[in-house]
Order: structure tokens, then sequence, then C-alpha cells
């Protein structure tokens, strides 16, 4: 029987009736992991020592669950699919993971990531590509790619992930899953490795909106090691799902959302956007309020280049530490210039090197108030206007990007150019540190498509609510790639 396939609390109940036991949670698990790992090249590592243990009143305990390879891991490697740290493994946990062994959790894994979160198509990490469980001619999205397969693959319920710019959130649209990253701060980051710390958010990946509140219940809380960190002990989540939402007040955005917007839709544009409608209509349906809003356009297509100027910036400063000489596979040279120098140039890939040029770019003294401190401004705008929006609405509700999984050859119709901000429109829950949540809400040509919903900060609750509550009316709840069950 796969027991696998079964959400946080079925698991947790078979564990506590003795109907299943924790070692065989993991036997399946692991076995799974193989399977996958064949198919799909979704971890780095699998860990096939992995212990039971003992299963107590916490949902989470004794049951199996993916790491993302960025999260520190004492004793195991932690690499971040890079070169430059394909040997390394670290003496400590990040507080996230350090959480989730106090629940009893049970780590199986560790998942293929874009090298360090630097890419939204799960194509760049050292081990090579991920491919998508539902059509393996595509992409997943990243960076957190690894743990979106894993978990609409049925690995197991859960796995961690990262987000800076839509890293848990666009893959798991394009995997048919719940992607949940929680208010800026929620969740420490200490152990993370950092890519843009203004913009990094720990988070989950999970097939049901329960278990990703189940799971950032007990990975949130504040943490010395991270001043970002504040006090979410009076946020209980799961508590807090009730599906209650009659006069919740929604809004989405005419500039993204309206077909007429884009002259040169493709017909997946099309359906996608026809889908997101019959959502907004599901919605009236259960008693929320419905509004269009305008955005001016200018500052939505603003929205990508602020993400890669600022992105890129924070990026070269926080991997500066990354010499090969303080750890990491040695460089070759008889000075350590040139010991750093062939290091990262044979260990960066293309898409990092190219990151960290246009990050020491923008930071340059002659270029910093053109580029960084412009994009600064506009981030200001567009969190500005988010703010706005949240005085009058619960939360905003997008479609996620244009439509389903592209595929690995890169092959895509052109977009119209207004099509770039309704791809990267996440982003901006990053820029403001918006709890922001990903539920699929239909198919396109058999693949899964997803709509997003966001709202202001501290605001989780409300906002894992009203997804919660729009969840119970669609059918694809608990899906695994290839079917989908229905309650």
């Amino acid at each position: 029987m796969d027991y696998m396939n079964k959400s946080i609390e079925e698991l947790h109940e078979l564990l506590i009736s003795g109907k299943v036991t924790s070692k065989e949670l993991i036997k399946e698990a692991l076995d799974k992991s193989h399977q996958v790992q064949d198919k799909y090249n979704a971890f780095v590592t699998i860990l096939d020592d992995a212990k039971e243990t003992s299963v107590t009143d916490n949902l989470l305990s004794g049951i199996p669950y993916g790491i993302k390879d960025n999260y520190s891991t004492k004793g195991i490697l932690s690499t971040g699919s890079s070169n430059t740290l394909k040997d390394y493994v670290p003496f400590f946990n990040a507080t996230a993971i350090d959480n989730l062994t106090k629940a009893g959790a049970v780590p199986v894994n560790k998942t293929v990531m874009d090298e360090f979160g630097m890419g939204g198509t799960g194509t760049t990490g050292h081990t090579g590509i991920v491919k998508n469980p539902w059509d393996e001619t595509r992409i997943c999205a990243g960076s957190s790619a690894g743990s979106a397969a894993a978990v609409a693959a049925g690995v197991y319920p859960y796995a961690t992930g990262s987000d800076t710019g839509d890293s848990i959130r666009k893959p798991a649209a394009y995997c048919g899953i719940v992607g949940y990253k929680p208010t800026y701060g929620m969740i420490s980051r200490y152990g993370l490795f950092p890519f843009a710390s203004s913009l990094d958010h720990c988070g989950v990946l999970t097939r049901n909106v329960a278990d990703a509140a189940i799971v950032v219940d007990n990975m949130k809380g504040i943490d010395k090691n991270d001043m970002t960190t504040w006090d979410s002990s009076n946020i209980h989540l799961k508590d807090s799902l009730d599906g209650k939402v009659k006069g919740k007040k929604l809004c989405y955005i005419k500039e993204l959302c309206d077909i007429e917007m884009y002259p040169n839709a493709t017909d997946e544009l099309k359906e996608h956007l026809n889908n997101f409608k019959k959502s907004l209509d599901l919605c009236k349906s259960i008693g929320m309020d419905l509004e269009e809003v305008s955005v001016d356009q200018t500052l939505l297509n603003a929205i990508a280049s602020v993400y890669v100027v600022i992105s890129c910036a924070e990026a070269t400063s926080n991997m500066s530490n990354l010499t090969g000489l303080i750890f990491g596979p040695r460089g070759e040279g008889k000075e350590w210039e040139s010991l750093m120098k062939d290091y990262r140039t044979k260990n960066f890939s293309p898409l990092i090197k190219r990151r960290f040029v246009i990050g020491s770019y923008v930071l340059q003294a002659e270029n910093k108030d053109r580029y960084f401190h412009n994009a600064q401004k506009v981030r200001r705008l567009l969190v500005d206007t988010w703010k706005d929006l949240f005085k009058k609405y619960d939360a905003v509700i997008l479609p996620v990007g244009t439509g389903p999984a592209k595929k690995l050859d890169g092959a895509e119709d052109i977009l119209d150019d207004n099509a770039t901000a309704l791809e990267e429109h996440l982003q901006v829950g990053n820029f403001g540190g918006f709890p922001s949540i990903t539920i699929p809400n239909g198919f396109i040509n058999g693949l899964p498509v997803a709509l997003n919903i966001t709202g202001n900060c501290y605001d989780d609750a409300n906002i894992l609510n009203i997804a919660y509550a729009l969840e119970k009316e669609m059918p694809y709840k608990n899906q695994i790639a290839g079917g989908v069950k229905h309650d």
C-alpha cells in the first residue's frame, strides 16, 4: 500500500493507530526517492541510513520529508547545487531544520536546486537538470525544482524550499502542488545559504494548504541568530483554518489579467486567463468580494529589472566568501589571487558568473546611483502600491505566470512585452516580504496551472485561510503527478 501520497494528518492518524510505523514510511520514501531520482533527477543526496523517530502528538513526528540543498544540515552534504561546494559537509543545522527535528520530522534526502538559488528553471544545478513529473520534456521552474518534483511525484507530503523571487511558488505552480512563502522573518534564515538577504524567504512545498500550515507552524519562530525574525508565537496557522471567508475582499490587477492587454496572446495564455476568471467566479460563489484594480503598466514592467539589479548586487556581496580558500575544492595557483581565480572560474556556472558581473557592475561607484539606488526606489514604489491595496483588500489574487511549465529545450511562443510582468509579478511578494501562497487551479493540455494569493505582512493566517477555502471548492487537493485525487 502507498502511504506517501497521503496528507500529513492522514499519516499521523495511521502512525498513532499503529497501522503503519515510522520505519515503514521511511522505507517507502527512500524507495520512491531512488525511483524518482532515476526518472527526474530530483536529489543531490539520498539518506539511505535515515532512522525512524518516536511518534508523538506532533503531527510531523515520524513522517519523512525533503530538504532543499541550500539548508545547512549537520554531517550531511550541503552543496547549494554548486561545484564550489560539491564536497561541503556543514557542522551545524539551519534553525528551521533544527525546529523540524525537534518536531520529530525525518529527512530522507537533499533536493536539487538551481545553483545557489539563482535561476528559475531547475536546470543549472551541478548534478544536472530536474525534469517535471507531469511531463519530462518540461521544466519544474526553480530554484526549488527538486523539492517540487519530489512532492508532486509522491515521495513524501512536504519538502522545504526557499524563495527569493518566486522560487517556491513558481515550481509549485508548474508541478501542480502548493507553495507557501510566509512573511519575511517568520522563519529564521540562519543556516540558509544566502542569495539576496533582503529578498530570501524560507518556506515549504506541499500538496494541500493545511499541510503547508502545519509545516510552517513547526518551522517558524524567533531566533537569536537571525535578527530579522519576529515573535510569531501567537500565530497558529493550522488552527486558524476554518474556511470562513464570507465578506473577504480580494482584488486582481487589470493590466495583468485582462486578455485585451495581450494582442499576441498564445492559446495557452488565453486559456490560462480564462481559467483564472473561473477561479474568480468561484471566489464570489463562496462569499468573497472581488474587484478589478489598475496599476501603472510602466511600474509593472519594471518588476523584473528591479529584481535582477537588487538580487545580483546582494548575491555578489553574499558570495564573496566563496574563494576556495576557506572551504570547497582548492583551486590551482601559486598565490592566493590565482588560487581564487582558478576556483571561481572553474566551479561557477555561466549563469552565476553573469549574475556576479551584473552585481559588481551596478555596485560600482559610477553606476550605483543609476542602477542600484534607482532599483531600490522603484522597489519602494512597488511595495507602497501593494500596501495601498492591502488597506482596502485582504489579498491580491493573480494567475501564476503565462501558463503551464515551459519546454526544457527552451522552445516557446513569442509573447507581448507586457507578458514579462505576468511572469514576474510574484517577485513583489519578496520586495515587500509579504506572505504569499500558490495553489493549483486547473490544467491546460494535461499540465497544471495555478493562482497566487498574496497579503499584507503578518497576515499569514488570513491568506492561508482564503487559499484553504478556495482549495476546498476545487478538485486539485492532494494530487500526484499523472493523476488527480478527488476528495
